[in-house]
């Protein structure tokens, strides 16, 4: 998917808005199959979401306690969605 149509999600005090009525935990961010990267000190981390993918493999960890965005690939409003659900 290119990049124009990722959403990023600015965060504040460790939540982002998710839907226009819904606002999520960072730490949920980190699990979401729509999760791409974290905003960290000016510097894109993949997310840990995409550690069982086989074109990223994710394995740097993320300090969510620094992060100042995230990227969202969720283009059709569905909101988080937990990787966890696919892989377990």
């Amino acid at each position: 998917m290119p990049g124009e149509e990722y959403r990023v999600l600015e965060v504040r005090s460790g939540k982002v808005r998710c839907l226009p009525d819904k606002e999520e935990t960072i730490e949920h961010c980190r699990f979401c199959v729509f999760s791409r990267s974290f905003l960290v000190r000016g510097r894109q981390v993949t997310s840990p979401a995409l550690a069982y993918c086989l074109r990223h493999r994710a394995t740097e960890e993320v300090n969510l306690k620094e992060a100042e965005a995230v990227t969202c690939a969720d283009r059709k409003g569905e909101g988080y969605r937990s990787m966890m659900n696919i892989i377990g």
